[in-house]
């Protein structure tokens, strides 16, 4: 299988929604031109961050088509199709295969807490079913399962798995997995907060939820790091670690959406079970936002 370039910053795209719930085709084909001008390296649409866990299946691949028509093979399109029924994220990776996607990226089944083995056998039915480039996610704060370096080490080998997005918590976990793994199996960043950290371990880029936010920055400390600038990325990086920490106050996507929204980006849709920003943290938000010139 062909390895696909992804590396510098990639956004964890939030779905952009109107006020009662409804996906908002034209809101999503703006922020998609607005990370294009901007210097976005790829986009990551129906991950997480995109709120996959409440798109029925017919949303979830019209924002995958739509997302892949306003792209138009500019950067790469990375679809979130994970799940936590193998069959499910099957189909899902099969399905935004046709559509045209260059990779899929697999979240970690959450709440089925499977073990390493299972964990394995999970990524193997998926790369036997589907001829796509496969990017692995392990995010267990989110998940209560954690894929160690070692299953990653295991799958490697796999041709279709060319890569995982890193959330664990430790940056010391891409030294890990950077140890057993071959040279250009990709390691991308899954913590904004860490990404500094991780690259200095090997991470090549970084699937950012702060790119949402900050496109431009995000995508310049990458540049800077990956040129061999490493003071200007430090640099840049000390400047974006205030909007990293305040978009994780409450839970993901919410703070993003809730400033997007502010900058007049997005509508204010978000789908419960999650909610609209808490009031105590506006004031705050709209600080840090100035601060750094989103506002």
């Amino acid at each position: 299988m062909s390895q696909i370039e992804l590396k510098g910053s990639l956004v964890a795209l939030v779905t952009p929604m109107k006020s009662e719930g409804e996906v908002d085709d034209a809101a999503l084909d703006g922020l998609i031109d607005w990370h294009l001008e901007s210097g976005t390296h790829g986009i990551v649409p129906v991950g997480t961050t995109g709120e996959s866990a409440t798109l029925d299946v017919h949303e979830h691949m019209q924002v995958i088509e739509r997302t892949l028509r306003r792209v138009d093979g500019r950067v790469p399109v990375v679809a979130g199709t994970g799940a936590n029924a193998t069959a499910e994220a099957i189909s899902l990776t099969r399905d935004a295969n046709v559509a045209g996607v260059d990779a899929c990226l697999l979240v970690t089944p959450y709440y089925n807490k499977p073990t390493q083995e299972g964990l394995y056998r999970h990524y193997v039915a998926i790369a036997e079913q589907v001829d796509v480039p496969m990017v692995l996610y392990n995010v267990p704060p989110r998940t209560a399962c954690d894929m160690s370096a070692e299953t990653v080490a295991r799958l490697a080998p796999i041709p279709q798995i060319i890569g995982i997005k890193e959330a664990c918590g430790d940056a010391d976990r891409v030294r890990d997995i950077r140890a057993l793994v071959p040279d250009d199996f990709i390691v991308l960043s899954g913590e904004d907060a860490q990404t500094f950290t991780m690259f200095g371990h090997g991470a090549v880029g970084t699937i950012s939820v702060t790119a949402n936010v900050l496109p431009n920055l995000m995508s310049k400390f990458c540049e800077c790091y990956l040129d061999g600038d490493v003071a200007a990325a430090q640099a840049l990086d000390e400047r974006l670690q205030p909007i990293h920490e305040i978009l994780f106050c409450e839970t993901s996507p919410t703070p993003t959406k809730w400033a997007l929204n502010q900058m007049g980006r997005i509508p204010d849709g978000i789908r419960l079970p999650l909610i609209a920003l808490s009031d105590s943290h506006h004031a705050e938000m709209c600080s840090r936002l100035r601060a750094i010139g989103a506002l």
